[in-house]
């Protein structure tokens, strides 16, 4: 299917992302016609709250799930396309309003398919079966005859038809979404399994599309807020006459919130950098070098708990033949979106209209209510397409900032971050600790596991706060925001009877935490599979073999078999040691979710110490493909942020504050670093779709930590690897260089 740029302005006029129009001043949200802000039913249980048919024909489809580059924005109308049986072209979508669009959560953990088009097939479900109702009472025909293709209601022996729009004739569909209504076969579908264009891309490729950055209201102010030198310092006082020679400016304090509104952008920088202000205390609780330590020994504790238990370990581990124990650690990592966060607010006469690039509006649109102290609803927030946040960035940290000062000067305020304020103050993917001991039986297979997690508590109950401002100014704070499911991965899935995860939860992190793309995923996997490849060299197997060996489920051995084809896998027992390694891992996605297996190849430098990935085979089994370009894309993305995390990454901090602000400090890798990438989908059109934002980044570390031991004899235990830790590694271990 061809979507040629003749669409655009059709969906332009029809989406939830922005209109360029062709005049002067600022471009405007848009909304589908009617008055600009008029509320629409948005409860998510009812059919009408994810699709208008209008009167010409065209179908307005409504999201709560937002695309952030995921390509839901062609996902969702390929989904809606086959199941109403309308032309794709025929389909606007709107998305993340939260005056306009269901509730449907965050769009997180890979569930924008897996919970969000699930949803929206079902609601397409129930109306198509709504629509051949009507039809069968109009066309006096059995509904047996009908189907529904190309907006109408058509008999199958094509002698009579009537369209969606005729039988609703401006009506609401008034049903509940029914999870038993019929569902196409997918022997039925034209679009869903096919790759079709992106609305977005031609403009993204152009530089014609309007991001959040871009965007702009009539009358809108610029404005930035001034942080605290050290998180938790007080604000003592602050000299507004530092800054009388920049034009227009207003001061705005609320307790220890300070920030500065102006016209032009540039006076809002320049006043905020050179403002004077005296702060007291604050500080941070340890370093990122004695963040190990603080997990594990030193910071406050909290309840430990049995997470998974299979077996007895206690009972099974004095019988094991081999044994292995081995300690790993996973920094403080942060979102490192490329471009600094960025929102508009307009909050006046009792309401608030904030325009943003969240993950979640409706959530913190709710929790928008509480902090602005407005009656509940009273806040709308519109998504915008923004930086790659991977997690909770500091989009919503904009967004507030930018309502704080807009409520101050009755004005629209238009925040954007600096790049040091994105990497000092975006909430940090938190740091993990494990210990994993294994053993194996007389057969050489794994018979005993058990990981040991020092770990903060993944729940919105950490002390940290989740944004910054409200907290500064004394305003009614949001609870807090989870870290992700952290505990989840050290246990893995292979056929092992005796194992368990006892879990050691931390009370506080050393910075604020949030969740990060497949939240703590990386560090279990590097740890889980890391053991899986030293426990192979044990029993003297290939590591493939070894763990086809100690798997069942067909589809876990698939993705495995297709990564071998796609590496030409060739089984080999003993590293090579000569500065070029392969390295494989694996993973069933939280234990239910997508399956993935990859293939590494690398090459270091025993001299420098330095890790260049040259190649990466992945085969990816996410059930249903929806859209497998959005897939691919979505796997390619996991794979090379996967790397750069794992080679580059690492948020560094002394006892006052972040000290990685800039892309020196913090670095990422650079577009001649990216490896060959070669993927395989798999595609199941018989089984739900279970999501593939994530899934693919999780075993990255894992595969690139056997590939370096395969090229030098090291294990590499604790990231990022970068070469100072490669050096030290194999000094340690008596390697040589050269």
């Amino acid at each position: 299917m061809n979507l040629s740029l003749n669409r655009r302005s059709f969906l332009t006029a029809s989406s939830a992302l922005v209109v360029a129009y062709a005049m002067n001043g600022p471009a405007k949200a848009q909304n589908p016609p009617g008055p600009p802000h008029k509320r629409r039913g948005v409860d998510a249980k009812q059919v009408d709250s994810y699709f208008v048919i209008n009167a010409d024909g065209t179908v307005t489809l409504y999201s709560g799930k937002v695309d952030l580059g995921t390509g839901h924005r062609i996902a969702l109308p390929q989904i809606v396309a086959d199941e109403l049986g309308i032309e794709i072209e025929r389909i606007a979508m709107i998305e993340g309003d939260t005056h306009l669009t269901p509730d449907q959560g965050s769009t997180s953990g890979s569930n924008g398919m897996m919970r969000g088009g699930v949803q929206t097939r079902q609601a397409a479900a129930t109306a198509r079966a709504a629509l051949i109702k009507l039809g069968a009472a109009r066309l006096g025909l059995p509904e047996a005859d009908l189907d529904t293709a190309q907006g109408e209601v058509r008999a199958k022996n094509g002698s009579a038809s009537v369209t969606f729009a005729a039988l609703l004739a401006g009506g609401q569909f008034n049903l509940e979404l029914d999870s038993k209504a019929p569902r196409r076969k997918p022997s039925e579908y034209r679009y869903v399994g096919k790759p079709v264009r992106r609305p977005d891309m031609p403009g993204k490729a152009t530089g014609a599309h309007v991001w959040m950055h871009d965007f702009a209201v009539e009358g809108m102010l610029h404005g930035r807020s001034i942080y605290p030198p050290r998180p938790g310092a007080r604000l003592v006082s602050v000299d507004e006459a530092s800054i009388a020679d920049i034009p227009g400016v207003k001061v705005v304090r609320i307790k220890d919130y300070l920030g500065v509104v102006a016209e032009r952008e540039w006076h809002a920088e320049k006043a905020a950098r050179q403002l004077k202000a005296q702060w007291d205390g604050g500080g941070l609780v340890t370093t990122s070098a004695q963040a190990q330590a603080y997990l594990r020994e030193t910071g406050p504790r909290d309840t430990d708990e049995v997470a998974e238990k299979t077996g007895d370990f206690d009972a099974a581990w004095p019988q094991a033949v081999t044994k292995i124990k081995a300690d790993y650690h996973w920094p403080m990592q942060s979102h490192a979106s490329l471009g600094p966060s960025c929102a508009i607010a307009d909050v006046r006469d009792g309401e608030a209209t904030i325009w943003t690039a969240s993950q979640g509006t409706h959530k913190f649109a709710e929790a928008f209510d509480g902090i602005l102290q407005l009656p509940k609803g009273k806040v709308r927030q519109i998504y915008l397409d923004g930086a790659g946040c991977y997690g909770m960035n500091g989009h919503d940290d904009a967004a507030i900032d930018a309502a704080i000062l807009s409520r101050a000067v009755g004005k629209p305020v238009r925040v954007q971050w600096s790049r040091a304020d994105e990497l000092a103050w975006d909430p940090k993917g938190p740091p993990q600790t494990l210990t994993i001991e294994a053993g194996l039986d007389g057969n050489q297979r794994v018979s005993t596991w058990r990981a040991h997690m020092w770990i903060p508590r993944p729940t919105p109950k950490l002390p940290n706060v989740p944004l910054v401002s409200p907290q500064l100014a004394g305003l009614p704070q949001m609870q807090g925001v989870a870290t992700g499911s952290i505990n989840i991965g050290a246990v893995p899935t292979y056929d092992i009877p005796h194992m368990e995860a006892v879990v050691h939860y931390v009370k506080d992190t050393p910075v604020r935490t949030s969740p990060l793309r497949a939240p703590g995923k990386l560090a279990n996997l590097m740890a889980a599979e890391s053991m899986m490849d030293a426990l192979a060299l044990g029993a003297g197997k290939d590591p493939l073999a070894f763990r086809l060996d100690h798997l069942k489920d067909p589809r876990s051995l698939d993705v495995l078999k297709k990564t071998a084809e796609l590496h030409d896998w060739r089984p080999r027992v003993e590293p090579r040691r000569d500065g070029k390694g392969r390295g494989v891992a694996f993973t069933h996605y939280k234990g239910n979710e997508t399956y993935v297996a990859m293939a590494v190849d690398v090459e270091v430098d025993r001299g420098t110490g330095a890790i260049r990935v040259t190649r990466v085979s992945c085969a990816h089994d996410c059930g249903q493909v929806i859209s497998p370009d959005g897939v691919r894309a979505q796997i390619e993305g996991c794979l090379i942020q996967g790397v750069s995390r794992t080679l580059f990454e690492e948020t560094r901090f002394d006892r006052e504050r972040v000290t990685s602000v800039d892309w020196s400090s913090y670095r990422v890798i650079a577009f001649p670093e990216v490896p060959e990438l070669k993927i395989a989908l798999i595609d199941r059109p018989d089984k739900p779709p279970v999501g593939a934002g994530e899934a693919a980044i999780a075993p990255v570390a894992a595969a690139i930590s056997n590939a370096v031991f395969d090229a030098t004899g090291v294990r590499l235990q604790s990231a990022p690897f970068t070469p100072q830790r490669v050096r030290a590694a194999m000094a340690q271990s008596g390697t040589t260089a050269g």
